[in-house]
């Protein structure tokens, strides 16, 4: 863990030295950032209210490896992971945050899930979890949803959130998608896509939107998506992420928005007291 750390810290030092601060979905310092739109709260209470809520199993997510539905030891790592990012994000005013991962099977939808129901505790937080792995949507399967509903028609136009969001928990919804689709990066571009999640977001006023993303190296589709979020939480999986991808994928990120943080996943190893390590 600790090499891994100071490899990071040593890329970035050096990276930081040659290059020059990449533009950010929200304002830059020296501008004066228009003011901000008063959040319709009555509305977005009551549209949130009006999303239909789904019956999540906890033996299923449990056996999904999803252990924050409530307070428990299993749940503390998450909830020290939810709290760093919350500080995080509100000192920056930021609220949209991708998750990626350098290459597949890191953890990236279970770190999202469990953010997601670690967040649903606190209760004067709203969170969207929205899925944008479009080549394997996963939140389905992992939450053990049986619906219809289908966030792809979301994405192309076909239909508002209303009709294919759902609540897990009184302030948790998610967009899940059914299957796969042709040409994900071209429709993750596409700035149709972007207007139709400002209209999401003035619409429910989440507090946390989390997009869970394919990984970094299938694909264009992170790049894609960059200036939509205004920031990226990038999962590594011990023993398998190598560092010149983990560096490869936060340098190319770190160009064109904010690196939130690296969560170290599947870490076997480590004292339980002083962990920051999270099983995905």
């Amino acid at each position: 863990m600790e090499k891994i750390q100071s490899a990071i810290a040593k890329a970035r030092a050096q990276r930081d030295s040659q290059t020059e601060a990449p533009m950010r979905r929200q304002p830059l310092p020296e501008q004066a950032p228009a003011p901000a739109a008063q959040p319709n709260t009555q509305g977005s209470d009551a549209a949130w209210d009006a999303l239909p809520t789904a019956d999540v199993s906890l033996r299923h997510l449990r056996k999904e490896r999803i252990v924050t539905l409530d307070r428990n030891r299993e749940a503390t790592e998450f909830d020290k992971l939810r709290t760093r990012m919350l500080q995080q994000m509100q000192a920056n005013n930021w609220r949209r945050v991708a998750v990626t991962s350098p290459g597949p099977s890191s953890g990236k939808s279970t770190i999202a899930l469990n953010l997601g129901f670690s967040l649903s505790r606190q209760s004067r937080s709203r969170t969207l979890i929205l899925e944008m792995d479009l080549r394997r949507p996963s939140l389905r399967k992992i939450c053990g949803l049986k619906t219809e509903r289908d966030f792809i028609e979301v994405i192309n136009g076909n239909a508002p959130f209303a009709d294919h969001g759902l609540r897990l928990r009184p302030n948790l919804a998610i967009g899940a998608a059914q299957s796969p689709v042709m040409m994900p990066a071209e429709l993750l571009q596409d700035a149709k896509l972007g207007a139709i999640l400002d209209g999401i977001e003035a619409t429910y006023d989440p507090t946390v939107m989390m997009f869970d993303m394919p990984p970094f190296q299938v694909g264009d589709d992170m790049m894609a998506f960059a200036d939509k979020v205004d920031c990226v939480m990038i999962v590594a999986a011990a023993e398998k992420t190598k560092m010149p991808e983990l560096d490869a994928c936060e340098r190319e990120i770190a160009n064109v928005t904010n690196v939130l943080g690296i969560v170290l996943n599947k870490c076997r190893y480590g004292a339980a007291e002083t962990s920051y390590e999270y099983y995905g």
